[in-house]
């Protein structure tokens, strides 16, 4: 079984999807949880809800996209509970600023330049800081696991999503960067790619007539993935269930990316 307990863990994006999925669980296994999103209301709602059925959550309002707000929070963490055993990198979103002034979705020639530095500053910088952030606090304790939020997208090419592309295939290979270079000092570092999951993230794609179905036919197991599901990766990722697995992209996709796509000629 999974056991967090006497462990201090970091979610961002902790307030809704996965996210909020993994603090709930990571809580659920007796680790302390510091719950982080720039929703402060959402923050507080999850953390309130580890609390009700017994766990030990914080909820903390941050933008990882602020090095300042991303070293407070890692460094507050750290002040009050002397160490970080977890940090889940999963961050993510478009704010309703730049979707209201560019377009988000595009071939590649029409991606606007604040669409493109706002994905890789959210989607692939602020991992990069977060870690460069723990990483020393980690190998001071010569332990630690740090699981970061990819998405099959960085492994395949997706038509029309070319910044998003980038920089979770970024956080991929930045992730086996930290896993080889700090193996040694008792810290893993691992990726989950997800691919469709029923999360806030994904609704206003799904509100499009037609691509709910279209995303169903895609995926061999015909539907969705659950925030939970993600959950379930991620915390053994980061428990010592895991303590030979570094620098792996783990793929939960319902085998959407299993298959080549190329047409059958016999019936399904």
């Amino acid at each position: 079984m999974m056991d967090f307990k006497g462990k201090v863990g970091i979610v961002t994006g902790g307030g809704s999807g996965i996210g909020r999925a993994t603090a709930i669980g990571f809580a659920a296994s007796g680790g302390t949880i510091v719950v982080a999103d720039i929703d402060r209301d959402n923050a507080r709602k999850v953390a309130s809800e580890i609390e009700a059925a017994g766990g030990r959550a914080l909820a903390v309002t941050a933008d990882v996209t602020s090095a300042a707000e991303l070293e407070k929070l890692i460094s507050d963490t750290k002040n009050r509970f002397g160490r970080i055993d977890f940090l889940h990198n999963n961050a993510f979103g478009v704010p309703p600023a730049i979707q209201a002034s560019a377009q988000t979705a595009g071939r590649l020639a029409d991606v606007a330049d604040n669409v493109w530095n706002h994905m890789i500053d959210l989607g692939l910088t602020s991992v990069w800081r977060a870690m460069k952030l723990v990483l020393p606090i980690m190998q001071a304790q010569r332990s630690g696991a740090i699981v970061n939020t990819a998405s099959i997208s960085g492994l395949r090419a997706d038509y029309g999503i070319a910044a998003y592309n980038a920089a979770k295939a970024g956080v991929i290979n930045l992730t086996r960067v930290a896993a080889i270079e700090y193996a040694r000092n008792g810290v893993r570092v691992n990726c989950i790619c997800p691919g469709a999951i029923d999360t806030p993230l994904l609704a206003p794609a799904l509100a499009f007539p037609g691509f709910a179905e279209r995303f169903y036919e895609a995926i061999p197991m015909g539907r969705l993935g659950k925030p939970e599901e993600m959950a379930n990766v991620i915390l053994f990722l980061a428990s010592d269930l895991a303590s030979f697995v570094t620098g792996a992209a783990f793929v939960a996709d319902g085998g959407q990316t299993a298959k080549t796509g190329s047409p059958s000629f016999m019936p399904e």
